[in-house]
C-alpha cells in the first residue's frame, strides 16, 4: 500500500517502505543558479567549505531561500531522515519513509556563519507545527536541523533555546524542529532541484511566524 492514513505518524524501520541499492536518475552537473556543480560530495568540496542540512516544509522555497544567501557555493534538494534508501518523492509523500524533505546547503563558513543559517532556517517557516507546514500536512513536513559537526550541533541547540521562548511569548507552542547528526541524504529527482528556477511562479510555502530572531542571540 503506498499511501499511509497516518501521515503523520514516523513509520519504524520495520514498517518502512523497502528502497532501491542505488539512484536511479541523472541529476544536472551545474547549479541553475550559482556558478558551482550540483552534487557536491564532501571530498570534492572546496578547502574550508562546510555542509548544513534543514528540513523546513516543501524544499521548492527552501532551497530558493538559501541559494540567495551570500557565502551559500551549493544547494541541493533531497529526502533525509528516513529508513528507505534511495526514496522517490511519491514514497516520500506517501508518509512511509520516514524521510523530511530536505535541502543541502554548501556553504563558506569565511563569509556567512553557520548560526547565521541556523537563524534563517528558524525564521522562515514555523518551527512550532510538528509534522505539517501550513496546509502541508506529514512526515515530510516536519521541521529539522541535521548536524555535520559537534560545533553545528552546539549552535543549533543553543539558538533553539534562545528562540524558543521569544516563540512562546508570542503564543506559540514550543519548537518542534528535531536537532539530529546528518543521516544519509539522498538527492530529490532531477525536477525538483532549484525548481522555482525552472517554474518561476511554482508553489512556495512557509508559514513563517514572522518573529524576528533575538537580536542577542
Amino acid at each position: 500500500m503506498l499511501f499511509n492514513r497516518h501521515k503523520n505518524v514516523l513509520p519504524t524501520p520495520e514498517q518502512a517502505l523497502g528502497g532501491r541499492t542505488e539512484q536511479w536518475f541523472t541529476l544536472a552537473e551545474h547549479h541553475l543558479v550559482l556558478d558551482a556543480p550540483l552534487v557536491t560530495p564532501e571530498s570534492e568540496l572546496p578547502a574550508g567549505y562546510q555542509v548544513a542540512v534543514f528540513g523546513l516544509g516543501c524544499f521548492w522555497g527552501a532551497e530558493e531561500a538559501f541559494w540567495r544567501i551570500p557565502g551559500v557555493w551549493s544547494t541541493s534538494v533531497g529526502y533525509a531522515g528516513g529508513s528507505t534508501p534511495h526514496p522517490s518523492y511519491e514514497q516520500v509523500c506517501s508518509g512511509q519513509t520516514g524521510h523530511t524533505e530536505a535541502v543541502r546547503v554548501v556553504y563558506d563558513p569565511e563569509r556567512v556563519a553557520y548560526a547565521d543559517l541556523v537563524k534563517v532556517f528558524f525564521t522562515i517557516h514555523d518551527p512550532t507545527q510538528g509534522m505539517r507546514q501550513g496546509n502541508d500536512l506529514g512526515t515530510q513536513y516536519r521541521s529539522a536541523i541535521y548536524t555535520t559537526t559537534p560545533e553545528q550541533a552546539e549552535v543549533a541547540e543553543r539558538l533553539r533555546a534562545a528562540y524558543e521562548p521569544v516563540l512562546t511569548a508570542r503564543g506559540y507552542g514550543p519548537i518542534t524542529t528535531e536537532i539530529k547528526p546528518a543521516p544519509t541524504y539522498y538527492y530529490a529527482e532531477d525536477y525538483h532541484q532549484q525548481y522555482l528556477v525552472k517554474n518561476p511562479n511554482g508553489y512556495r510555502c512557509h508559514s513563517a511566524t514572522g518573529i524576528p530572531f533575538p537580536a542577542d542571540a
